[in-house]
């Protein structure tokens, strides 16, 4: 079997290591061709260094083309792996920093709330690039498979105006199912699901143990969970109040939502500080900048560990290789896959990016019809659909007045903010971000105009209800397997109960 895979944002070692190992598990893939690429040269060729020697180490002949030239790597593609980061993490600490001075406290914000849409903003813009290049270079059945965030926006964007087949993918429906069997004392193997909705706010609608329900009793096993109890309170509190669990982490799932992170002196008591993950404010944006940090002053040392393997039994969850294997060989594999709706889920609408379970084999994706979610779900969903709709045509479209509403309708934002001070956020977000926002140069013109003349709504100098330092690499060698971990993995909230600060 011979056909080209295409990584664009290979820089980022997180994702790109182990989706390249996840690939190369497969017994048929032994003469593919793999292309890298990531418009910084230093990162990519870092990556490019250990991935080659994995698989030299693992006995294959395959030479990894790294380019930073995306219309270069994508010259016959069949499929299409993204993971980038537009903005790199110089953004990313405008997207939670700035909303801060108004009171908006983010855990991630990279999928919902003010940094989510910025995100999407600058993520949009070159999302559709990367689409025309692919329409142009490669190969007519082309699939794009999208791991970037704000997933639903970006692969709203990339199948309506980009017009590339695009996938998105996720792992957040795996750690829940987990999560579901490990309170009743159960394998994961041994619960059977079916999840829906939305990335980052998936309801497990079923669940079920040798066709027992798992459902009715799941609020009172979560309740009982020493260490769940603790850390995933929002988690619980949202089962508790709407009756399915949802897929999201404590902090992710606090800041889509307008009830638990708006009131500072409140915040503490809906999260927990042992891992990020579970609510602290800015946590995503500090361990990124740690894993980086590290990789980069450690990465002579990564050259002498021991390579990844290429066996089964190592082979990660991400959904990514396991569809490019079914497409390939027609060997069925069932996961869950953010698509365009299309009646999947029928109360919500049909061009909404939906999450829920797909089967493929060599005849494609299939998403089996669900029918309707739960109301009250639904209802949770339907909120941050209208938001994701607002913010996908802002940033088509470089319409400011879209994007202002985007802000306005989001949970939290609304739940903290009133109109002036997100008029007042959203100028400041242009500004400090213009340089990855194409399409708002008359937007942001006008901003710049206001700030300097306007009288200005005073705000804070803020740092959060829950905020920790990032760590430096002296602190973190005390460390060097929890570094190690942090910067080499895409999911930085795996095992999150067990990290400990």
């Amino acid at each position: 079997m011979s056909f080209k895979v295409a990584f664009i944002g290979a820089g980022s070692i997180g994702f790109t290591r182990g989706l390249l190992r996840d690939l190369l598990t497969v017994p048929e893939f032994n003469n593919i061709e793999i292309a890298f690429c990531d418009i910084n040269q230093h990162n990519l060729d870092m990556v490019t260094e250990l991935c080659q020697r994995d698989i030299r180490e693992n006995g294959l002949n395959i030479r990894i083309q790294p380019t930073t030239n995306r219309r270069e790597a994508l010259k016959d593609a069949k499929y299409v792996l993204c993971t980038i980061r537009v903005g790199g993490l110089e953004a990313f600490a405008t997207d939670v920093d700035i909303p801060l001075k108004y009171g908006v406290d983010q855990c991630v914000g990279d999928t919902l709330c003010a940094g989510g849409i910025m995100y999407g903003q600058r993520g949009i813009a070159e999302m559709l690039e990367i689409c025309k290049d692919i329409r142009e270079q490669s190969a007519p059945d082309v699939l794009l498979l999208n791991y970037s965030n704000p997933m639903a926006m970006l692969t709203w964007a990339c199948n309506k105006y980009g017009g590339v087949r695009t996938i998105g993918l996720c792992h957040g429906v795996q750690h829940g199912h987990q999560q579901i069997a490990e309170v009743y004392g159960l394998q994961k193997s041994e619960v059977d699901i079916v999840c829906a909705g939305i990335n980052h706010q998936t309801w497990y609608i079923q669940a079920s143990h040798k066709g027992r329900d798992l459902t009715e009793g799941l609020l009172e096993a979560f309740e009982k969970h020493s260490e769940y109890r603790r850390t995933e309170k929002v988690r619980i509190d949202m089962l508790r109040r709407f009756g399915y669990y949802s897929t999201e982490s404590n902090g992710h799932l606090s800041e889509y939502v307008p009830w638990y992170r708006k009131r500072p002196e409140e915040i503490n008591d809906w999260i927990d500080m042992g891992s990020w993950i579970n609510g602290e404010t800015g946590g995503y944006l500090r361990v990124c900048t740690e894993g980086r940090n590290w990789f980069e002053t450690d990465f002579p040392n990564w050259m002498k560990d021991d390579p990844m393997q290429y066996l089964p039994e190592k082979r990660g969850e991400e959904h990514g290789s396991y569809i490019i294997e079914s497409l390939e060989t027609g060997r069925v594999y069932r996961g869950h896959f953010n698509t365009v709706n299309n009646g999947v889920i029928s109360n919500l609408p049909d061009d909404a990016i939906i999450e829920a379970p797909g089967y493929v084999d060599r005849n494609g994706i299939s998403m089996p019809h669900i029918g309707e979610l739960p109301l009250g779900p639904a209802a949770v969903c339907n909120v941050s659909i209208s938001v994701q709709r607002l913010a996908v045509e802002a940033a088509v479209h470089g319409d400011d007045q879209l994007l202002r509403q985007a802000f306005m309708m989001d949970p939290l934002v609304g739940a903290v903010c009133n109109p002036k001070e997100i008029w007042q956020m959203v100028d400041e977000m242009l500004i400090a971000q213009a340089k990855w926002l194409p399409q708002y140069g008359d937007a942001i013109a006008a901003a710049e105009e206001r700030l300097a003349t306007d009288d200005l709504i005073p705000t804070k100098a803020y740092e959060g209800a829950a905020r920790l330092k990032v760590k430096t690499v002296e602190e973190m060698q005390q460390d060097r397997e929890a570094a190690n971990k942090n910067a080499g993995e895409s999911d930085k909230g795996k095992d999150r109960e067990k990290v400990q600060q």
